[in-house]
């Protein structure tokens, strides 16, 4: 995507395309910022002080860059501060690659491509890239990245206006919009760069088309013609895709590793019943697509509250897209009364959920005071109306 205004400063990066500037960063793989004032001294007595200082940036950014690359590509890439921040996590563009790659894509117009993340993960699935963004640097890293990782004979790096862009001739477009400005995070989607209006209408020019959007969109927004999926990478939601020559009026929750997908199914909103045995938590990606019915319905269970996406039931089943709490205790919201319970009980780790509650779980936490060689899991919810805390252990069927 591109660069939003007041970006942080990148470090230069034609300095780092040397044969001692790669050099220089291969040595940098193990930094450690506690004593980058001792390295940098060193490293300035050998190096030029431009080169130093923007290999010592790009170090830090590659170390931020391994939870979503991963060592092996983390440390052969390069970064810019914000490319790091915004850039789709491996795994995820890993998955949206394959979608494409399946439905017979071969040839995709990447706009808005970034630091060319996307890009990357469509070229390892055997699609050409036209990767397209309006900042010069950005660009520069991307065609860096496609040079590093042996792509660039897939990857094509254009520097233009998305908005300007003619994609005839392309299976697809895939379009990862600005949600970020000098403010932070922008939640109105025609605020985005390019607007989403301006996306949606590319999106129809081609046979098929992926626009990546915030998960909180509001359902209404989602056009009639696209199937809508939210995608949760380790139980932590990332993002939301709106998909065009695929499924129109399907709303989708895919989970990674895996994937695992679950679609909607049209059911109603399911009923409200006493908590059971068990107690269910839907990952968010599946919250966020409204499919907790689908949930529950495959759990033979019922909600807690017509307001608290928790489902219960009985019996303990398998499921990808929920995690399981035997319940033990069912008692109306208490801080003394919890306390002394978890005294008693000899509870000093606690895992503290909550969903529906005005209470603050590390507030709670140090009021508890715990202290004890056990352990539980402790969630401040609402049952049928009321402040209600369970306790329990998670359980794995």
């Amino acid at each position: 995507m591109p660069a939003p205004q007041n970006a942080p400063t990148a470090p230069p990066l034609a300095p780092l395309l040397t044969d001692e500037g790669r050099r220089l960063l291969e040595e940098l793989r193990t930094y450690d910022p506690a004593h980058e004032l001792a390295l940098a001294t060193r490293l300035r007595r050998e190096h030029p002080a431009e080169l130093v200082s923007a290999a010592l940036g790009q170090a830090r950014l590659r170390q931020r860059a391994v939870a979503k690359f991963g060592e092996h590509d983390a440390y052969r890439m390069y970064f810019t501060p914000n490319g790091v921040e915004q850039a789709t996590r491996a795994p995820v563009a890993a998955y949206r690659a394959e979608r494409f790659r399946a439905l017979g894509v071969r040839r995709v117009a990447d706009l808005c491509c970034g630091i060319g993340g996307d890009a990357i993960a469509l070229a390892r699935a055997g699609i050409a890239v036209l990767a397209v963004d309006r900042d010069p640097l950005t660009c520069e890293v991307a065609r860096a990245n496609a040079d590093a990782l042996g792509l660039a004979d897939l990857i094509e790096v254009r520097r233009a206006d998305v908005t300007e862009v003619d994609t005839t001739g392309y299976d697809a477009v895939f379009v990862d919009p600005a949600r970020r400005g000098g403010r932070g995070r922008i939640f109105d989607p025609e605020a985005y760069s390019p607007p989403l209006s301006w996306a949606i209408t590319a999106a129809r020019t081609t046979p098929h088309a992926a626009l990546k959007i915030a998960p909180g969109v509001p359902h209404e927004a989602v056009p009639e013609d696209a199937e809508a999926e939210w995608i949760s990478d380790g139980g932590e939601v990332k993002e939301a895709v709106l998909w065009f020559g695929t499924s129109p009026g399907t709303y989708r929750a895919t989970l990674l590793p895996g994937p695992r997908s679950l679609t909607g199914r049209g059911l109603p909103d399911p009923g409200v019943r006493p908590v059971g045995r068990y107690l269910y938590e839907p990952d968010g990606a599946v919250i966020r697509a409204h499919l907790v019915a689908e949930v529950a319905d495959e759990l033979a269970g019922g909600l807690i509250d017509e307001t608290i996406a928790y489902v219960t039931g009985d019996e303990l089943r398998a499921t990808p897209y929920a995690s399981a709490y035997e319940i033990t205790d069912v008692l109306p919201f208490n801080v003394k009364k919890l306390k002394a319970l978890l005294r008693e009980r000899g509870i000093g780790v606690a895992v503290i959920k909550k969903r529906g509650s005005a209470v603050e779980p590390e507030e709670l936490r140090r009021k508890l005071r715990l202290d004890g060689p056990n352990s539980c899991v402790i969630v401040l919810t609402r049952v049928a109306g009321a402040p209600t805390m369970l306790l329990g252990q998670q359980v794995r069927p």
